[in-house]
Parts: structure tokens; C-alpha cells; sequence
């Protein structure tokens, strides 16, 4: 049986991408479509795909009478929360690929999930390269003590840092705690400067035209350093065949999974 499957965001960069995979999919049905915009739109006309009888609608409300079993969320910070709860409250498991939610958010959402007896998969990023990015930084900061993490994105990225960003220095503060021969309350000149603190990194977030995604844990001891980096060009490819992992992975799950290198890595 075909795992049925709405996507909020179906007209975003990576929604419509996921839709036109999920169509061509023969695991996978496409019954669910939302946007803000274009509604009542055939979707397989908005992608130049033959038209399919499925209309884009305005709410996550309206697609229930197809009885979808898995939200995939691509939209806002503002409002994927509230949705993810919506979703679990009506009995779908859901994957967040949207950034911007809050340790409390999730802690909100994982709570929720339990209640409900459903699973929840969120990662800042579903591209496997940057699951790997990650996971070699977690790998390096049990040996190496002192780094400091930077976060690039467009200009127009409204988050920040980024969701990846932010999920590696959480994880990254349950190894150790970023050694710092100066601490931040003792630096000279202006102290903001130096990032943000997160969970015991330093955290530096630059929005400018020209990048897309991109992010990097620079390392340092005596004479050497290691950095561990992370570019994603201008194309969603990269974060189709995550995200349809995670579809696949949610429906066997209960409460909540942060991170794409959790599907990859049992440990």
C-alpha cells in the first residue's frame, strides 16, 4: 500500500520538487497539497505535469477528507508549529523540513507525539551529505576541544541561525562544552562579536546574496585546524531523498526524531 502523503508548501522550492517525485513514486500517493497561494490550482498543472483532479488548498483542514497519513511540512517558522499539532491531533505522523522552531517548540511537539502515539522526524536539513557534515563534527568534538561553528544562507533567509546550524550546536553541547582561552564576558570591545552562544558553541550567522545553504565546524588545536563543511547549491535535489526517507522511517516511530543523521546512524 502507498503511504498517503500531504505536503504543506507544495509550491515552495523543495515542496514542488517533493510533489513531482511523489507523483512519479509508486510508494508514495500524493492526496494532500497546501499553499498560500494558488489555491484551487490543479497541482499537476502547477508542476507542467498532466493535470490529476488534486487541488492545492489553503489549509491543512481541507485535505483530511483524503485521509492522509504523513504531513511533510516545507513553509514557515511561523506556522509550522501550530500545523504539526494540528496533524498530530488528527492523527497523522508529520516530517518537518521547515526551519526556525525552538528546543520548547519541540519539546511541545514531542510531547504531543507521545500522547498521540505517533511519530514526528524534524531536521534542519535532509540532505545526506550535510547529515554526514554533522555527524563527522559530533565525531571530532569528542576529541578535539575547542571550535566554533559559522552558518551562511541568502540574504533573504529570515532564520537564524540556520535549522541545521542550530541542531548541530545543540548536539554538539550534549559532547562537551567549546573550551574558549577567553571567555566570552571577558573579551575586550564589543562582545557580540564573537556569535551567539549555543549550547556551548560559538555560532556566527552570515545572510549575504550568493550563498544557499552552507554551514562549518572549524576545529583548532596548536599549529593545525580541521573544518568540516557543508555547500548546497541552488537546486531542492539534495533534500528529496532525505525527506523520503524520513516519510518512510515516520511510520514506524513514536515521539520525535531531530536529525537527518539520526536515519542514517543508530547510534
Amino acid at each position: 500500500m502507498a503511504i498517503k502523503v500531504c505536503i504543506a508548501g507544495v509550491t515552495g522550492w523543495t515542496g514542488s520538487l517533493l510533489a513531482r517525485r511523489i507523483i512519479e513514486s509508486e510508494e508514495f500517493e500524493l492526496v494532500g497539497a497546501v499553499a498560500r497561494q494558488l489555491t484551487g490550482f490543479d497541482v499537476g498543472e502547477f508542476l507542467g505535469m498532466k493535470h490529476n483532479g488534486l487541488k492545492i488548498a489553503g489549509s491543512l483542514e481541507e485535505t483530511l477528507a483524503a485521509s492522509p497519513q504523513v504531513l511533510i511540512d516545507y513553509t514557515s517558522p511561523l506556522s509550522v508549529k501550530e500545523r504539526t499539532l494540528l496533524a498530530l491531533n488528527e492523527g497523522l505522523r508529520v516530517v518537518i523540513g521547515t526551519s526556525g522552531l525552538e528546543a520548547s517548540d519541540y519539546a511541545e511537539i514531542e510531547a504531543k507525539a507521545q500522547a498521540k502515539g505517533l511519530g514526528v522526524i524534524s531536521a534542519g536539513n535532509f540532505s545526506i551529505t550535510a547529515a554526514l557534515a554533522k555527524h563527522f563534527a559530533l565525531i571530532a568534538a569528542r576529541y578535539l576541544p575547542s571550535w566554533e561553528i559559522i552558518d551562511y544562507a541568502s540574504a533573504g533567509k529570515p532564520d537564524a541561525p540556520s535549522g541545521t546550524t542550530l541542531e548541530l550546536a545543540e548536539e554538539l553541547g550534549l559532547i562537551a562544552k567549546a573550551e574558549l582561552e577567553v571567555p566570552i564576558e571577558q573579551t575586550l570591545g564589543i562582545k557580540e562579536t564573537r556569535g551567539a552562544t549555543i549550547g556551548g558553541s560559538q555560532v556566527h550567522s552570515l545572510r549575504l546574496p550568493g550563498y544557499v545553504i552552507a554551514f562549518e565546524t572549524i576545529f583548532g588545536l596548536p599549529d593545525e585546524r580541521l573544518t568540516i563543511r557543508h555547500d548546497a547549491g541552488s537546486g531542492a535535489e539534495p533534500y528529496i531523498g532525505g525527506t523520503l526517507l524520513a516519510a518512510r522511517k515516520v511510520m514506524g516511530i513514536t515521539g520525535l526524531v531531530r536529525g537527518m543523521d539520526r536515519l542514517l546512524f543508530d547510534s
